[in-house]
């Protein structure tokens, strides 16, 4: 991964454990650095549809935006599209005995939960992401 920074010229790759844990939650962290997961039904915006964007926790990133946010039923934010193409990255996720696609933040490389190929039209893509790794913004008239 090359260099990724921000508006004022941060590079997130060089940000500490310390650091992270210095900007983040103690959820926070474990669901970004630690490639943790919040139990379904529990993290916030699963059930949220209120117009607005989505942006990293992490680093300010922006990620989704809420029209292409619908209900899976699975208990986490789920997508069927990013905000931009680079907003996010994805892994091959060998984790728990299974292969699965990871998503990270494009930006920081923050871990924010997986896609799966049994989406909505347009894309069939289910982002299904952990609402702890996300900050909200709400849409202005």
């Amino acid at each position: 991964m090359g260099e990724q920074k921000n508006k004022s010229g941060q590079n997130w790759s060089t940000l500490s454990k310390a650091q992270w844990m210095q900007r983040l939650t103690p959820a926070q962290f474990h669901v970004l650095r630690e490639h943790g997961t919040e139990r379904a039904f529990s993290g916030p915006f699963w059930d949220s549809f209120q117009p607005g964007r989505y942006f990293c926790v992490g680093c300010g990133n922006a990620l989704f935006d809420s029209d292409s946010k619908f209900d899976a039923g699975c208990g986490w934010p789920s997508f069927f599209q990013a905000v931009h193409e680079g907003a996010v990255r994805e892994y091959e996720d060998r984790s728990h005995m299974m292969v699965r696609t990871e998503i990270r933040c494009g930006a920081c490389d923050g871990h924010l939960g997986h896609v799966f190929d049994d989406g909505p039209p347009p894309t069939g893509l289910r982002y299904c992401l952990n609402g702890t790794a996300m900050r909200f913004e709400p849409a202005t008239d």
